[in-house]
């Protein structure tokens, strides 16, 4: 069997989880959801040498408010991971994350009401 057998040149470099992590496997702060909507700060006033590669993404990605899961699902990142860089970003300042709106869904009643509905069906 060759080496290189396994190595897929197209994709590059491989990176860790815990690597873009630290070894944190919990984001620190208040906690947000996956529909949390996430928004960059004006990029014209960080300098994008002093960024790290994923984080400089997350603030090209989020210029317009996109959710959490949008966002992992564009970076390619697990989830968990994802929060943990959106923590650190949101402590230093360089990212907005705005909670979603509370609705009525969340309402065990009327769960339970749609539920029954669709029973009837």
């Amino acid at each position: 069997m060759r080496d290189d057998q396994w190595l897929d040149r197209d994709a590059g470099p491989v990176v860790r989880p815990y690597a873009l992590t630290g070894g944190r496997t919990r984001p620190t702060g208040e906690s947000f959801d996956l529909l949390a909507l996430v928004g960059s700060i004006d990029s014209n006033t960080v300098d994008p040498m002093l960024l790290e590669p994923e984080y400089f993404e997350v603030m090209r990605l989020c210029r317009r408010p996109m959710s959490v899961a949008d966002l992992a699902s564009d970076l390619d990142l697990p989830l968990g991971v994802v929060r943990i860089l959106l923590s650190d970003m949101r402590e230093r300042g360089l990212i907005t994350i705005r909670h979603p709106a509370r609705t009525r869904l969340t309402d065990p009643q009327v769960l339970k009401d749609v539920a029954d509905a669709l029973r009837r069906l």
